[in-house]
């Protein structure tokens, strides 16, 4: 079983390499300019606000000092799914 520690430092890797892939699209749709769809702005913006939503929770998580990772897990995890499941809409 994997432990707290273990799952809180592949999640903000995770987190991390998705921030990134962000920074990616948002690059792309700059390059493409007045041609970068309204509907691919609007997706970037809603993993924008998904990405925020995830690193809120596990900064939520490090203030909280003390508590069990397990009073945090799910809806980390239900965040960082949300997540990433917008990063695939926008692939399509």
């Amino acid at each position: 079983m994997e432990r707290a520690g273990q799952q809180i430092g592949r999640i903000e890797i995770r987190l991390r390499q998705l921030g990134l892939r962000l920074d990616r699209l948002v690059a792309k749709a700059d390059e493409a300019g007045p041609e970068a769809t309204s509907d691919y702005r609007q997706q970037i913006d809603r993993i924008r606000e998904k990405h925020a939503v995830a690193r809120g929770k596990m900064k939520a998580f490090r203030d909280a000092n003390g508590e069990k990772w397990e009073n945090f897990k799910g809806g980390v995890e239900i965040a960082c799914h949300d997540l990433e499941n917008a990063f695939k809409a926008v692939s399509q």
